[in-house]
């Protein structure tokens, strides 16, 4: 009975040690649909910067403050420094993804098919990393987002 005693609580010591330093968050339903939703809208609105920024302005007003929202959503999350970290530059308009591509085309009025679709791309890629990041919460995907968020510094 001693010996049960002694291997159940050496079970329940190596699972705690184990939940504890893969200091990862946890997949997050709520995480994994807001950003796709907002990939879809980013991805629309992206499309719409041939035409005049002020014309499109409450669409990129609402999807910022929704960006916005889920920063601070995902800054108090345990364990998730990444994800957090990438969000922060998505929404920093001195970067050169969502934010600051918004910052360039009110700056312009309007930008050109060529610039936008490029600037696209690359903003779509973030989104589709996150969201890989999000339901994988594995090494591989962690060192694709890390490698992302690294090269924006």
């Amino acid at each position: 009975m001693k010996n049960l005693k002694i291997k159940i609580s050496l079970f329940f010591s190596i699972i705690l040690v184990s939940c504890t330093s893969t200091r990862t968050a946890l997949f997050d339903q709520y995480s994994y649909k807001k950003t796709t939703e907002l990939k879809v809208e980013t991805s629309n609105l992206i499309d719409k910067a041939t035409t005049s920024y002020s014309a499109n302005k409450v669409q990129i007003d609402k999807l910022l403050l929704d960006i916005e929202k889920l920063v601070e959503y995902e800054k108090n999350k345990p364990n998730n420094e990444i994800t957090f970290a990438m969000w922060t530059i998505l929404n920093d308009k001195e970067k050169n993804l969502l934010a600051g591509f918004f910052k360039r085309w009110e700056e312009k009025d309007k930008l050109s098919a060529t610039f936008s679709q490029e600037a696209k791309k690359q903003v779509i890629e973030a989104f589709d990393l996150l969201i890989q990041y999000e339901v994988k919460k594995d090494k591989e995907s962690a060192n694709l987002l890390l490698n992302l968020i690294n090269s924006q510094k």
